[in-house]
């Protein structure tokens, strides 16, 4: 779904005119990496997967709401949809700050370069998973067939590659959840196909490229507002404009971050609480905040992400930064977040039936979170480390020969 999951421990590399092959690369590539938003990414992750059990094994339904609070359990179930603008958040911050790292300026990038790198991470791990959809389809196993009239193999395969598999869905109704997933993906790689043509022509008046940007940063609760009046629940959730809205705070952020290389002491953490407050706010007391601001909530749930990206970001290059010990786990989920995010669905479905067969109950389907959660993460790892990631490294090099 997402650059802001599909970031890899290659992309701390000087880029495809400096490939590094040597064994000791990985290692120095994986040391670059900011353990916060690693971490960031693996709670969103898990967000998202949380969503997807939700769906089926409400915890609202289960034993557990006998002793944690409504609010706490409706958080945990149905934000994957918010937890997805985070990644947008985070994959316009990254995608900005190693363009900046590569070309020093962005009026100077390479568009060819980067489309490489782009593809080079992309392409090899979704080629992989439309054709496991696409045989299970033809398998007919159950919750991977398209079965709407409207709907067809062919024109899924093309709405994934051509970028339109939002559009298809607010068409023609929603895919079955191993497709619906891809979602982000149509939205952040047509805002990536425009970005160095944005960089090499606005870029170089700084300003007009900036205020390009707040203005469509900015604009996300008016549209929303517009599309959410043409009563299409599905694509008032997978509309163009907002996702890009909230990559464009994202490329802001790294922006930002490059102008102001080190702030005083105490901004990083300030800003990490206001990050981590108002998207909780969002997450946690939604119906409270809409109330109160209405569409207004999706500018507040981008603009947290915001501050606690360039919290991390900043707090991570200050000369005491946290030493995050524990998060182990959880920011391999975030390193993995691609991989996982593409594959988990085989591993909720798969979960959901087990339940299914079992019957053990409705109390008891809180058990199932955390097998999901490790079987996704199982999968994720071996994904990467069996085929994305040595396909990754194989496509950069190839890459990189033809440019020299």
């Amino acid at each position: 779904m997402s650059d802001g999951m599909a970031i890899s421990a290659t992309d701390a590399s000087p880029g495809l005119d400096q490939p590094n092959t040597s064994a000791a690369a990985p290692a120095a590539r994986t040391a670059d990496r900011n353990r916060g938003l690693d971490a960031l990414r693996g709670v969103s992750i898990i967000f998202v997967i949380f969503n997807h059990i939700g769906i089926r094994i409400p915890l609202a339904k289960t034993a557990l709401a006998a002793f944690l609070p409504a609010w706490l359990l409706r958080g945990l179930n149905w934000n994957g949809y918010e937890a997805v603008f985070l990644f947008f958040v985070l994959s316009g911050f990254l995608i900005t700050r190693r363009s900046l790292e590569r070309w020093r300026e962005l009026p100077q990038i390479a568009p060819g370069r980067f489309y490489a790198l782009r593809a080079s991470r992309i392409l090899p791990t979704l080629v992989l998973v439309v054709f496991l959809l696409s045989v299970f389809h033809l398998a007919g196993v159950p919750n991977f067939v398209i079965s709407r009239p409207e709907q067809s193999l062919g024109g899924a395969i093309a709405s994934v590659f051509g970028l339109y598999l939002n559009w298809y869905e607010g068409s023609y109704g929603y895919l079955p959840g191993g497709w619906d997933v891809i979602w982000s993906l149509s939205i952040e790689e047509v805002f990536y196909l425009a970005f160095p043509l944005l960089c090499l022509t606005l870029g170089r008046g700084r300003w007009a490229f900036v205020a390009v940007l707040v203005a469509l940063a900015l604009s996300v609760p008016f549209v929303r507002e517009a599309i959410d009046a043409q009563k299409n629940e599905i694509w008032s959730e997978k509309a163009y404009l907002p996702g890009m809205s909230a990559i464009a705070v994202g490329v802001l952020s790294a922006m930002l971050a490059a102008r102001v290389p080190q702030p005083r002491r105490w901004l990083a953490p300030a800003l990490c609480l206001l990050g981590v407050a108002g998207i909780c706010s969002v997450f946690f007391a939604g119906a409270f905040v809409w109330k109160l601001i209405h569409h207004h909530y999706l500018l507040l749930l981008i603009g947290s992400a915001a501050s606690l990206v360039l919290g991390l970001h900043w707090q991570a290059a200050s000369a005491t930064p946290w030493r995050l010990r524990g998060l182990g786990w959880l920011c391999s989920c975030g390193r993995l977040s691609y991989e996982i995010y593409l594959f988990h669905m085989f591993c909720v479905f798969a979960i959901v039936t087990l339940a299914q067969n079992l019957d053990l109950g409705k109390p008891w389907g809180w058990i199932w979170y955390p097998p999901t959660l490790v079987l996704s993460w199982l999968l994720g790892l071996a994904i990467a480390r069996g085929y994305s990631l040595p396909c990754e490294r194989w496509l950069r090099s190839k890459f990189s020969r033809r440019a020299a």
